[in-house]
């Protein structure tokens, strides 16, 4: 990685006339703030379509869109939906929540669908229907699991039909013909949000701004990826996990994390030379720049706990063929440059596994006060090649967490700092900036100076996370001549 700096902002987090930011104008407005601040990376969260708790987390798809992402204004001018509709539905929904939301953006897009798939030919269907035999290797399942979803009342596939659950042919094809429409309405959304993130990442590339991206390592057991290769998930003959993802008991939880992702079959992922996981990479290629992957211990060794099991506490280790992964990786194709999100329980072998194929490690500054000189997390510790992070979206915003500090922790801080009255959470924005790390990234509440009120995700809280939503004039001209003063002053352009 060259040197440089960038802003961690999800697209839902855009400002917006509805409480969900889109990939319209105001994206291209923020890419228009990244490249005059001097900022060359925009980290976002995973895009797929969400379920409950709407995680990007926790996705419906490792493949997938999120429709909700969708730009209605570009469908009026491409002649998909009816303009004084949209205009009268924003205004009648302006005061609506997070989920009346995604009920109506789903709403509009099957009249769009309606509209598209009743229009003349043009070069557009053309498109689409190159897209969907482009992308029928996972569309295609996609596409049917929603429709199914959809039938059943938003069921998992584990509680469907026996034939549809375990996938025989013929309930499958029925299936297929039976909902054509909702199928294809499903295939129109992607298609869509494929066009609107192809000409934003367009947009960015161009302005010099690389799209940071993130691969969960686990899926939803609720998903599309589980129900269409089942094979190749720790499931017992009928569908259920018998052993689910989480993290072992430690300081923070003396119970652990049960997160209950199923866990992979990772002999069968062996066998045929990490197919599932090439093709996934190989999306990422599509969308991003640069990936993160999340939970990158989990390639070394998993904390597998029984499905049986409400807490993470009787859990064991599972080793991971994670370097036959990444070998077989580098040996495919050019692999996205990949950084290792390696926070929580490092071991020696997971340390080994990270440096042996030089995949940048993440540092949090948040995390760098609470003992000695040799805190890995406080700047003087970095090798170059890593991410230095104020905080991720994970953690309370830098001014929250300062604020919350009890007194001997905050004189922890001032000591290092030099400064008895620091400025937050600028005087840690400098500290990142000036570290040696090759990326340096900001959580866009940072740079905003914004309080524990603007916290995008609180770690097993189920709920009215991922909700913050900044407003429009928040981004200033004069934050942006700031921040590119500081990026400039430390080389970071």
């Amino acid at each position: 990685m060259q040197r440089s700096s960038g802003i961690l902002l999800h697209p839902t987090a855009l400002p917006h006339a509805l409480p969900i930011g889109d990939l319209g104008q105001q994206a291209d407005r923020f890419v228009d703030f990244l490249a005059r601040a001097g900022q060359s990376v925009w980290q976002i969260l995973p895009l797929g379509p969400t379920g409950f708790g709407h995680s990007p987390y926790n996705a419906l798809s490792a493949f997938a869109g999120n429709p909700v992402l969708i730009d209605l204004a570009q469908l009026v001018r491409a002649g998909d939906l009816d303009g004084e509709l949209l205009n009268s539905t924003l205004n009648n929904h302006r005061d609506s929540g997070f989920d009346e939301i995604h009920d109506l953006k789903q709403s509009l897009l099957r009249q769009a669908a309606q509209r598209f798939f009743c229009a003349p030919e043009t070069g557009r269907q053309q498109h689409y229907r190159a897209f969907c035999a482009q992308h029928a290797d996972w569309l295609d399942d996609f596409s049917l699991y929603m429709a199914l979803r959809e039938k059943n009342a938003g069921r998992s596939w584990a509680d469907w039909a026996p034939e549809l659950r375990s996938r025989e042919p013929a309930a499958l094809a029925t299936a297929r013909r039976e909902l054509g429409e909702p199928c294809n309405l499903h295939r129109y959304q992607q298609f869509v949000f494929s066009e609107q993130w192809q000409k934003l990442k367009s947009t960015a590339n161009r302005k010099g701004i690389r799209i940071f991206g993130d691969i969960p390592i686990f899926v939803a057991y609720d998903s599309a990826d589980v129900w269409a290769h089942q094979h190749l998930f720790q499931l017992d003959p009928s569908g259920r996990p018998t052993a689910v993802a989480g993290v072992p008991p430690d300081y923070f939880s003396k119970t652990g994390q049960r997160w209950g992702n199923p866990l992979y079959r990772w002999e069968e992922h062996s066998k045929d030379g990490f197919q599932w996981w090439l093709q996934r990479f190989h999306h990422q290629q599509q969308l991003c720049d640069m990936v993160r992957i999340d939970h990158f211990r989990g390639f070394q060794a998993c904390w597998s706990i029984p499905a049986t099991e409400k807490t993470a506490v009787n859990g064991t280790w599972q080793e991971v063929p994670g370097r036959e992964l990444f070998q077989r990786l580098q040996a495919d194709r050019d692999i996205l440059p990949i950084v290792a999100e390696d926070l929580g329980f490092i071991t020696t072998d997971v340390e080994a596994l990270r440096n042996d194929f030089g995949f940048p490690g993440m540092k949090i500054l948040q995390f760098a006060f609470d003992s000695g000189p040799g805190n890995p997390y406080l700047p003087e510790n970095y090798a170059t090649n890593c991410v230095v992070y104020t905080g991720t979206h994970d953690n309370n915003t830098t001014l929250g967490w300062w604020q919350s500090l009890a007194k001997t922790q905050k004189d922890q801080v001032r000591s290092y700092l030099g400064q008895s009255r620091p400025e937050m959470p600028w005087a840690l924005i400098r500290l990142a900036m000036a570290s040696a790390a090759d990326l340096c990234i900001l959580p866009c509440q940072d740079i905003l100076a914004l309080g524990q009120e603007a916290r995008f995700n609180t770690p097993g809280r189920a709920t009215g996370n991922w909700q913050w939503q900044m407003t429009e004039d928040l981004l200033t001209d004069a934050l942006a001549d700031r921040l590119r003063a500081l990026t400039e002053k430390h080389r970071r352009v």
